[in-house]
């Protein structure tokens, strides 16, 4: 019987270093409490010129941009409602970040779950899934990447795939095989654009705790999540955050088609 893992003791908040000083930063499924809130917060308090954020929910929206005007002024934040299954939306949002002089920065956070056997998966399941989760992001890549060759800037795009690409869980065939389009899509996306100066990363976390992940996945679940991680406990998002911003700094000027795994997994 395998021993039960301790629960680590969460560290403590890594301060800015100002890694994103004067950059414009866009990031996609970004209301509430999970990787996208995390990372428009740790992108801002990293020195970014502006963030412009978006997801599908508007009154989340709203209430986001309330709380970081506040605490980092309403001249550097921006949100807008955006469904990343329509490419016009993909490429407003896009548009609202000319604002602050164009984007130069692009995560891509926008994904969907879900739990089904593939022997009752439907096609409406399926095609669901892999339209936000991976032809989403394509559609962010594309678009990001065109404005980064149309204008001359050397930008970066950091995509948030998942362990469930590499790895086996029942249930997740869909989601799964979407994530792992993700980290595909990653490295051809970075040779496609590294001629241009432009790098493609990706992160691959295992699990994060939010609330809506707690809401949705029962405590015997979760504990048993836990216990494959090395801490024994889940990564905080902003945790998963601090990876991306790495990533969309100069930090990582030498990496471009890289997918980081952000866990604690072990074999």
């Amino acid at each position: 019987m395998t021993a039960t893992r301790p629960e680590q003791p969460t560290p403590d908040y890594v301060p800015g270093h100002d890694l994103l000083a004067g950059r414009v930063v866009v990031v996609t499924a970004a209301a509430g409490a999970g990787i996208g809130a995390a990372v428009v917060r740790r992108a801002l308090e990293e020195g970014a010129k502006a963030v412009v954020f978006s997801d599908t929910h508007e009154r989340r929206l709203a209430e986001a941009e309330e709380v970081l005007a506040a605490e980092f002024g309403a001249d550097r934040v921006r949100q807008l409602v955006c469904d990343v299954t329509d490419e016009a939306q993909v490429a407003a949002l896009l548009d609202a970040a000319e604002e602050f002089g164009g984007v130069d920065v692009m995560i891509n956070n926008a994904g969907l779950g879900g739990t089904a056997s593939i022997l009752e998966m439907t096609d409406e399941q399926w095609l669901k899934v892999l339209d936000i989760t991976l032809n989403g992001t394509f559609r962010c890549v594309r678009a990001a990447g065109q404005r980064f060759v149309a204008s001359g800037t050397k930008g970066v795009i950091v995509n948030n795939a998942s362990v469930i690409g590499w790895r086996a869980q029942e249930g997740q065939a869909h989601y799964a095989a979407a994530k792992a389009g993700v980290m595909a899509l990653t490295r051809c996306a970075a040779l496609d654009l590294a001629p241009h100066g432009i790098r493609v990363n990706a992160v691959s976390p295992s699990l994060a705790m939010h609330p809506f992940l707690a809401k949705v996945t029962s405590d015997e679940l979760l504990h048993e999540l836990k216990q494959r991680e090395a801490f024994g406990r889940a990564a905080e998002p902003w945790e998963v955050a601090n990876v991306m911003v790495f990533l969309a700094s100069g930090y990582s000027s030498y990496l471009t088609g890289e997918v980081v795994s952000v866990s604690s997994q072990h074999a």
